[in-house]
């Protein structure tokens, strides 16, 4: 018995570390990890709906979503790694800009997209909160990224019962694939 409890405790002490470091968020990682898996579940569309937007809380410290009326398409997005490209505010708390290549935006009551090409700089405040990082600011509108928009129209169109709200989701799918990333 005795041996089966050394051997026990031996494996906890060895895979402690392990876990600590494959933990989202550790102090130990960059921060811009958290930026990057955040704005790349935003470019897949996690935002979109209740269900996925649990997917995003390891990385962030807001407890719910607000209700937008506009998703800010884009076509890619660039977070800087080199650190002096940030805001180092202390040693646990930097500023990363991030750049965003918008393509437009869609409105979500009308079903329609606007085209506004730009490049959009967000800067995300990023800082421990109970022993990890998170971004604490801003709450942006979802960026999403062309071709996901492009499915959501379409998957929209399919589940909508109204005939006249369905030719809106269609037209939408259209304009957005006439886009060109």
């Amino acid at each position: 018995m005795p041996l089966r409890y050394g051997l026990l405790v031996l494996l906890l002490l060895l895979s402690g570390p392990v876990r600590a470091l494959a933990q989202s968020g550790s102090l130990d990682q960059s921060p811009t990890a958290i930026v990057n898996r955040y704005v790349t579940l935003d470019k897949k569309g996690a935002r979109m709906d209740a269900m996925s937007f649990e997917t995003l809380a390891p990385y962030i410290d807001w407890r719910e979503e607000p209700v937008w009326g506009r998703v800010v398409v884009i076509g890619d997005v660039t977070v800087p790694e080199d650190y002096r490209q940030w805001e180092v505010v202390n040693k646990l708390e930097v500023v990363i800009p991030v750049a965003f290549r918008v393509l437009g935006a869609v409105y979500l009551e009308t079903a329609a997209f606007v085209p506004e090409v730009m490049t959009e700089e967000v800067r995300f405040r990023v800082k421990d909160v109970r022993g990890k990082w998170r971004i604490v600011e801003p709450v942006i509108p979802p960026h999403v990224g062309l071709k996901r928009m492009i499915d959501l129209a379409r998957d929209a169109e399919l589940k909508e019962t109204d005939a006249e709200k369905r030719g809106l989701l269609a037209a939408l799918g259209a304009t957005l694939r006439k886009v060109t990333p």
